[in-house]
């Protein structure tokens, strides 16, 4: 299997960011590390939101913004460095924050109010450094998880549908290339090797409504959701990993499966 790494993404705000890097570092249990790091709560009171932040088994997804409950930020992007959560619009700045500041977490959130007035209010900056905010992080079974897409099986979805499909649709942290398409749900429960960091592979993801909109906008272009289920009998798209241990990930790695 001659499979690498072919680009690498983090998202600082769960749902609300996409972005590029060339390396990552991984710790073990956590995963990749400032990714989904941050939340916004939704339409809940502060007692409820602080309860959310700091325990995962308090958190369902429509008690927080997503692209699926608010497709209107799909246009917006948050950076994140230097301690500073940026929120920017067609690449341009609109507002940059300390996030271990109260008060400032309070501007960003009603900046975002100003700007989408059809957000559910209120609206509540969160963050936790152990348990980030991954849609594993609000399940029955709670862990922190990365996730890895095969573009080979995008471009296969992509034959079937005889359209483009914009791998930024499914907003994984990995994508490889170089094994055959869908080959990847063939690993869930073994454990795979990428820098000498291992992973162990969990499950499959299943992917919801969000994935119809088309990436920076807020327009549905199509249902890839459907076509999904249409031309594979499941709504799935990538596979989840759960990291064994720590290290760096840049882009070209080998993927390696245990034999």
């Amino acid at each position: 299997m001659d499979c690498t790494i072919s680009s690498i993404h983090y998202c600082p705000v769960k749902s609300l960011s996409f972005q590029t890097i060339k390396s990552c570092n991984i710790k073990k249990d956590l995963g990749m590390l400032n990714d989904r790091l941050f939340a916004f709560s939704r339409g809940v009171d502060l007692e409820k939101a602080k309860l959310i932040e700091q325990n995962p088994n308090e958190r369902k997804l429509n008690d927080l913004l997503t692209l699926k409950n608010s497709p209107v930020l799909n246009k917006y992007n948050f950076s994140y460095s230097n301690n500073k959560l940026s929120l920017n619009l067609s690449d341009k700045e609109i507002i940059s924050i300390s996030p271990d500041n109260q008060k400032e977490r309070s501007l960003l959130a009603n900046k975002l109010i100003e700007l989408e007035s059809s957000l559910s209010k209120p609206i509540f900056l969160l963050k936790n450094n152990e348990f980030p905010f991954f849609d594993t992080s609000n399940s029955n079974k709670v862990f922190n998880s990365i996730s890895l897409i095969n573009l080979n099986s995008i471009v296969d979805f992509e034959k079937k549908i005889n359209k483009k499909v914009e791998f930024q649709r499914f907003r994984a942290n990995f994508y490889i290339d170089g094994t055959q398409a869908w080959e990847e749900r063939n690993w869930i429960g073994k454990i795979i090797k990428i820098n000498n960091i291992s992973f162990k592979v969990e499950k499959n993801i299943p992917r919801c409504v969000a994935i119809n909109l088309q990436p920076k906008t807020e327009k549905i272009t199509n249902n890839m959701l459907q076509s999904l289920k249409k031309n594979y009998d499941h709504y799935d798209m990538g596979i989840y990993l759960t990291a064994l241990n720590d290290g760096d990930i840049k882009i070209g790695n080998k993927v390696e499966l245990n034999q």
